[in-house]
C-alpha cells in the first residue's frame, strides 16, 4: 500500500510505502523533466522521521524511491555505501519483502541489527578455489570479483581465443549464486550454437567445493521460446530472442 502525503517529522512525504502493514520505503515525486540526483538525501529525511508508533521494518526505512513517473530510481539505505540506481518501474510488494527476509537471513533480529544486502555478500565472498584455473582466469575472476564489492556493478573481462572464456564465466557465475546469493543470471550470446556450447559448459562444470555438477545444483534454462523457467538460475539466451 503507498499512502500519499504520509505525516514525518520533517514534513509529509510524498509516499510512504507498507508491505505486509509495516513501513518499508518513501517515495519522492518530482514533476516530469526534474533532474532526480540529489532528490534520495530529501527522501532520507522522511525516512528517518517516521514516527516512532508507525509500524516499521527498520529505521531509517530501507527502500528510497525518487521518480518523475518517467525516471525510477531506487537506493537500499541498508547496503554498506548506499546510492541511487535507475530502476525501470517500481518493485513488487513481493519483492521489497523478500529483500527484507533475505537480507535478515532467516533471523527475524538481523532484520534490524545487521541486514545483508547482495552489495554486502558481494564484499564477503570466500576465497577463489584456484583448483583447475589457470591464472588468467585467476586474474580475471577476482578481479571481477574487486570491482563488484568496490560497488561498479559495470566490468568487462577480455580474454584471448581458447583461453576458456565460458569456463570461467561459469566459475564466477556459480560463485555469485551460492555465496552473493544472486537470485538469477542471464547468459547472452549471439548465436544459437554458443548458447547450446554454454549450456553444455554448465551441465559438465564440477563446483570446486562441493563436488556435484553445477546443474544437479542449480536449473539451467537454454531459453527455446518466450516463457522464463521461475526456478532457473542461469538463463541462457541469444541477443535476438531477448
Amino acid at each position: 500500500m503507498a499512502v500519499r502525503e504520509f505525516p514525518t517529522e520533517s514534513g509529509p512525504a510524498d509516499y510512504v510505502l507498507f508491505v505486509r502493514q509495516k513501513a518499508v520505503g518513501v517515495i519522492e515525486a518530482k514533476p516530469a523533466g526534474t533532474t532526480l540526483s540529489g532528490v534520495a538525501e530529501q527522501a532520507g529525511r522522511y525516512a528517518v522521521g517516521l514516527p516512532a508508533n508507525i509500524p516499521h521494518v527498520t529505521l531509517p526505512l530501507p527502500f528510497l524511491y525518487e521518480s518523475t513517473g518517467v525516471e525510477n530510481f531506487i537506493r537500499d539505505e541498508r547496503d554498506p555505501e548506499p546510492r541511487s540506481r535507475r530502476v525501470f518501474a517500481f518493485h513488487r510488494p513481493e519483492t521489497l519483502a523478500e529483500w527484507i527476509e533475505e537480507g535478515a537471513g532467516g533471523d527475524p533480529a538481523l532484520s534490524v541489527t545487521g541486514p545483508k544486502t547482495l552489495r554486502a555478500r558481494l564484499r564477503e565472498l570466500p576465497p577463489l578455489i584456484t583448483t583447475n584455473l589457470w591464472s588468467a582466469q585467476v586474474e580475471a575472476v577476482t578481479n571481477l570479483e574487486c570491482s563488484f564489492a568496490a560497488d561498479r556493478p559495470s566490468a568487462l573481462i577480455q580474454m584471448a581465443t581458447g583461453s576458456g572464456k565460458t569456463f570461467t564465466a561459469v566459475n564466477f557465475v556459480y560463485r555469485l549464486i551460492k555465496h552473493a546469493k544472486a537470485r538469477r543470471v542471464l547468459f547472452l550470446v549471439d548465436r544459437n550454437n554458443l548458447g547450446r556450447q554454454t549450456f553444455k559448459e554448465f551441465d559438465q562444470f564440477v563446483t570446486p567445493d562441493d563436488g556435484r555438477k553445477f546443474t544437479e545444483l542449480y536449473n539451467v534454462q537454454h531459453l527455446q521460446s518466450y516463457v522464463l523457467d521461475d526456478v532457473s538460475k542461469v538463463h541462457i539466451t541469444t541477443i535476438q530472442r531477448l
